[in-house]
């Protein structure tokens, strides 16, 4: 009978732990969305819709194709893991690392551009290189992220009946796109 207890309470975490991990996780991605969003009203309460003419475009544009590809790339990781592929999750966690950073260097290359064409002091530069530097934190904590699954993944970890740690890392990634996708047109075409 002794036996039994310790059983039913393995079998009780097993159903629970994952259902607990995912309500923490949405708890989480709930408070990051009012901070994002906190963020982005302070952008438009204090600059209005106004935007400068010296906004490098075509580089904001091509860096958010390039977040949205390494969401490809993260969803294509995570379903490579549910079904066992264990190749397929390395090389497409490995991909979304490179386009992550990818982005944090265009990131790196619009903030000197535009640090010549309105400074930090600037109502509107303050607003962007806050908005910017908040995401680009997250940019850089998902690549971290990601090395970490990727470094388990290609020791044994994680296969399709236990990959949650890969499904809140990239649901995570998810997030941080989908930050990304307010912010841009709230900087750039407002």
């Amino acid at each position: 009978m002794a036996l039994a207890a310790p059983a039913a309470h393995a079998r009780a975490e097993a159903t629970y732990r994952p259902q607990a991990n995912r309500l923490g996780l949405w708890l989480f991605f709930l408070s990051e969305t009012f901070l994002f969003s906190a963020m982005i009203s302070a952008r438009f309460v204090t600059s209005g819709t106004d935007t400068p003419e010296h906004l490098n475009q075509p580089l904001a544009l091509g860096i958010t194709i390039v977040l949205l590809l390494s969401s490809i790339s993260a969803y294509l990781s995570e379903n490579a893991i549910a079904h066992d592929d264990r190749a397929g999750f390395i090389r497409y966690t490995r991909i979304t690392i490179f386009l992550g950073l990818v982005f944090t260097a265009g990131v790196v290359l619009e903030w000197q551009e535009a640090l010549a064409d309105f400074p930090a002091g600037t109502i509107y530069g303050s607003a962007f290189f806050a908005l910017i530097g908040l995401h680009a934190f997250h940019v850089v904590t998902g690549i971290m992220a990601l090395g970490v699954v990727l470094n388990l993944g290609g020791k044994g970890h994680y296969g399709s009946e236990d990959y949650w740690p890969v499904e809140g890392t990239v649901k995570y990634w998810h997030l941080v796109d989908l930050m990304w996708v307010v912010i841009y047109p709230s900087l750039y075409l407002f």
